[in-house]
């Protein structure tokens, strides 16, 4: 009887080792697929989530009659998957704004942002960016007639209209603190905005505003350009290896030609 007792103990004992150890072993797994680093996880995957605009005219516009994403940043971004991923096909777009983009690359939703966004000291202590890949300046969109030429034009009571969480709505500010700033969601909304008469000019980098005299002749650009705006491919913070990727990408491109190429079928300028 004790005997048995014990052969049943010693069974129960052996039992839950067992257990334990798989349960770690599991944990192990868990550990281990998690410490791997972003390109390391892209490169598993076989695929790149890029986030991108959807409402930016010449660097990422959804169009209507195919319902795919165009423009500058999207060919950029194909371009990348097939240096790094060997096709240009492997990339999925996900839509951000100027306001959702942090968030949604530190929460994993996305693994880099290709998105107009300017590389800045702030933003560096959130994210990590990649060599310069565009230069932009700020700049103002008036409709023609105006008598706004310029900053020293924006005065008490001129409205300028900008995009939320945009470099541009802070330095407006700084460079014409007279003016009345309103902010709205994104690009779309805030020319929508302008076009019907609820603000004097629009501010934002050059490269965009181009899209959106392209898009409607009655407005121009006025005052050239006020800031610097080099535009930069974030990525999580503390993810090296897939900066480094990214910048040998972008070096092969302009290497290669074909980030010229890319520039000249997208980005005209009134020079």
């Amino acid at each position: 009887m004790l005997k048995s007792k014990a052969s049943k103990l010693a069974g129960i004992l052996l039992l839950s080792a067992s257990m334990l150890l798989a349960a770690c072993g599991k944990s192990d797994d868990k550990t281990s697929s998690t410490s791997k680093n972003a390109l390391e996880q892209i490169k598993e995957r076989d695929k790149m989530v890029v986030g991108v605009k959807y409402d930016t005219r010449l660097f990422g516009l959804k169009n209507p009659n195919t319902g795919e994403v165009e423009g500058f940043d999207i060919d950029i971004s194909r371009e990348l998957a097939k240096e790094i991923l060997g096709d240009e096909n492997k990339v999925e777009f996900k839509e951000v704004t100027s306001k959702t983009r942090i968030p949604m690359l530190n929460n994993g939703d996305i693994d880099m942002i290709v998105a107009t966004m300017t590389i800045s000291e702030e933003r560096k202590k959130e994210v990590d960016f990649s060599d310069v890949y565009f230069h932009a300046g700020q700049s103002l969109l008036v409709k023609k007639g105006s008598p706004i030429k310029g900053l020293e034009d924006l005065k008490k009571g001129t409205k300028v209209l900008a995009v939320k969480g945009s470099t541009s709505a802070l330095n407006i500010r700084e460079k014409a603190p007279e003016a009345t700033v309103l902010e709205f969601e994104n690009y779309t909304e805030a020319f929508t905005a302008l076009k019907s008469g609820q603000g004097d000019a629009l501010t934002t980098d050059d490269a965009i505003l181009y899209g959106m005299a392209d898009q409607d002749p009655n407005y121009t650009l006025v005052g050239g350009t006020f800031t610097e705006e080099p535009y930069g491919i974030a990525v999580k913070k503390g993810n090296k290896e897939l900066v480094d990727a990214i910048n040998k990408a972008l070096k092969n491109m302009r290497d290669s030609g074909k980030y010229d190429e890319i520039k000249n079928k997208w980005i005209k300028t009134n020079e």
